[in-house]
């Protein structure tokens, strides 16, 4: 990977060379506890729901089991989906605050995603929703199975994809134009695979906030 180092408040991220973005990577985000033990408390925890979602017109199952955590009223709408923040779990509140150290950003809402193996996915998007404001942090922590992240650009096609394989305990961290100009997206494996949480930290502003717009 090609980067420039970029300091934080106290680690080193590297900045993922693309066009018309701000991307950084760190391999190993240091928590209180080994990462294999915070995958599987979190999976054993976490409530997760299988989500229904419009995608072309009609409703059908997110290939993954999602949760959402965050400070009372903050809710996040996408897709035809409206989700209401689960109260903050003393783990979850532990691992905000190591991301919010390390990035030197606030965040209020986490979305987690719960991958059980090689047939689950995300397809590409952006996220840009409005109530992430004009030029979104998001702050992505994956624990468990190593899986390929694939960014396009959405307009310059001659751009090529970038392909990041994210390992258990890293952190990545989109900003800038990132979500204005590339989708993002995670594919289904054909090789049979293990299970993986990811936890993408993120900022909903409120409904009066200027930068709305």
């Amino acid at each position: 990977m090609t980067a420039e180092q970029t300091r934080t408040t106290s680690t080193l991220l590297q900045r993922v060379a693309m066009q018309d973005a701000e991307v950084f990577y760190l391999d190993r985000l240091a928590f209180g506890c080994p990462d294999s033990e915070l995958f599987r408390r979190l999976i054993a925890e976490v409530p997760w729901r299988c989500e229904e979602v419009v995608m072309w017109g009609r409703r059908v199952q997110q290939p993954r089991l999602t949760a959402w955590y965050g400070d009372a009223g903050r809710s996040y709408a996408y897709s035809g989906l409206c989700l209401q923040p689960l109260a903050w779990t003393p783990i979850l509140l532990d691992i905000k605050a190591r991301v919010e150290e390390a990035t030197g950003t606030s965040f209020n809402s986490v979305l987690l995603n719960y991958y059980r193996d090689h047939r689950d996915s995300i397809g590409f998007h952006s996220d840009n929703e409005p109530e992430l404001g004009d030029r979104p942090v998001i702050a992505s922590v994956s624990l468990g199975e190593e899986r390929i992240f694939i960014l396009k650009h959405k307009r310059a096609k001659e751009v090529p994809p970038v392909h990041l394989r994210l390992a258990s305990a890293s952190l990545l961290l989109m900003k800038g134009d990132t979500q204005r100009c590339w989708r993002h997206g995670i594919a289904k494996e054909n090789r049979p695979c293990g299970p993986r949480v990811n936890l993408t930290f993120r900022q909903i502003l409120d409904r009066a906030d200027p930068s709305r717009a």
